[in-house]
């Protein structure tokens, strides 16, 4: 795993930023889920597929985050499976990656509701059923359910997505009558360089300052402008400011410390090196076109002496355009 991948994964393993993140996408940023109603769930996806001659295969996928909701509505328990997959750069098989990975949890959801049903017939509990052929082969009975899952894909670049986000779009037919007949399976996306101020500020947690400033990280005006506005960048969470320097290859400064990081301090001495550097750069360029000038007149002034061209070098020297057709009639660049 990169450092990239572990400082994010670091980062969205925060119940707080995780319930920010599906709160933003099902229910367009009302606080619904709690974030101490979540629970932390194993990353891994275990699967055991049958070879031709019957042996059995561990199969073995790993999300980035993988969290279990128990919420409380009307009485009843609900419960949702929920994932996250970190992006750093764009994923162009995307929409099978995470297929592959819903479609192992739903898998092993099945399996473990068989296990507990032979559990519960070999211990001949009172209140389990007796299932009918249909139900015995497949292990799973009428009344069985599966949680839902959902998985995000977050994507920490400040471009657009311009990867497939849908099975249908990856796919070489694109025949609607073929189609209809092929399930689509299509991504939940999260790209701050895609998303509206409006839409960002449905965050509630330091996730939107983190998608702001990695949004407008290639545009040193606004993201100033962001910084200086916003008194949230005064107070940012360490793992949170790791995410931002890793995501955008800006180093802000940070007291050692301290829990809590002052953006606002930190931008402001990058813009002063900025400035600085730029104008080291712009003397060290000046020097240079200087320097470069002084060369092409020394090279006018040997050919014109030894042409005897004394006149012409009199004039030259007052006369910048006349300087200039002599360099070209020479051919000096």
């Amino acid at each position: 795993m990169g450092r990239k991948d572990v400082i994010t994964k670091e980062y969205m393993e925060d119940t707080e930023v995780f319930a920010d993140v599906f709160n933003h996408m099902i229910y367009k940023g009302e606080k619904v889920i709690d974030p101490k109603n979540l629970k932390e769930l194993d990353t891994a996806n275990v699967i055991i597929p049958y070879e031709a001659d019957g042996a059995e295969v561990p199969y073995q996928k790993y999300r980035d985050v993988f969290k279990i909701l128990c919420a409380m509505e009307d009485e009843n328990a609900v419960y949702l499976l929920l994932g996250v997959e970190n992006q750093s750069n764009v994923h162009y098989a995307m929409p099978v990656k995470n297929m592959v990975y819903d479609s192992l949890e739903y898998a092993a959801q099945v399996q473990k509701v068989e296990a507990s049903h032979k559990k519960a017939r070999k211990e001949k509990e009172p209140k389990e059923k007796k299932p009918d052929s249909a139900e015995f082969l497949s292990g799973f009975y009428r009344e069985d359910r599966l949680l839902p899952i959902i998985t995000v894909v977050v994507y920490f670049g400040a471009d657009s997505w311009d990867a497939p986000r849908s099975l249908h779009e990856m796919l070489i037919v694109q025949d609607e009558s073929i189609l209809s007949l092929v399930p689509d399976y299509r991504i939940n996306l999260i790209a701050p360089g895609e998303m509206s101020e409006e839409e960002l500020e449905l965050f509630t947690s330091n996730f939107r300052e983190v998608m702001q400033f990695i949004k407008y990280s290639k545009d040193t005006e606004k993201l100033s402008q962001l910084v200086e506005e916003n008194t949230a960048f005064e107070t940012m969470d360490r793992k949170a400011v790791r995410v931002m320097e890793e995501m955008t290859g800006m180093k802000i400064e940070k007291e050692v410390e301290e829990e809590k990081v002052n953006v606002c301090k930190a931008i402001q001495g990058i813009e002063e090196k900025g400035r600085i550097a730029g104008l080291a750069e712009g003397r060290a360029a000046g020097l240079a076109e200087g320097k470069e000038a002084l060369e092409r007149e020394q090279k006018l002034t040997k050919f014109l002496l030894c042409d005897n061209r004394i006149d012409d070098l009199k004039r030259a020297l007052d006369d910048s355009a006349f300087r200039q057709k002599l360099l070209e009639e020479y051919g000096i660049d």
